[in-house]
């Protein structure tokens, strides 16, 4: 089962995005900000296929946990989510590390589809 750990920090997306893809069979973890998600990523060594963080979060903001969890856990897949198209520009450069961004407001189906397509190209590199 794909462990998936979710970072956002409004408390209803955060549900609903757990809800969303634990149809599908995932196991969720979810944090509030970036900062609390790399404190679980390093307490579990890591141990999670993907990572789906919203981009624009206080504390430490989604493409900040982005670039230290790539470059502390390397074969963890990472999946952006925003609705600001300035924040979706700001991680464009990210194409190496991070495997797509996501759209708000997205549609349950969106959420699973982009998760899937995440784990699939996980097991594929």
């Amino acid at each position: 089962m794909p462990r998936v750990l979710i970072a956002d920090d409004e408390d209803s997306m955060r549900s609903l995005v757990a809800r969303a893809i634990a149809m599908d069979g995932h196991e969720t973890v979810t944090a509030e900000d970036g900062a609390d998600a790399l404190d679980i990523l390093t307490r579990e060594q890591g141990l999670f296929d993907l990572l789906l963080t919203d981009i624009q979060m206080p504390v430490m903001d989604g493409i900040a946990l982005a670039l230290t969890a790539a470059r502390d856990f390397p074969n963890l897949k990472i999946l952006l989510m925003t609705g600001f198209a300035d924040q979706r520009e700001r991680a464009s450069g990210l194409n190496a590390i991070v495997h797509d961004v996501v759209t708000k407001p997205f549609s349950v189906h969106d959420i699973r589809t982009a998760v899937a397509d995440a784990l699939a190209a996980r097991e594929a590199g």
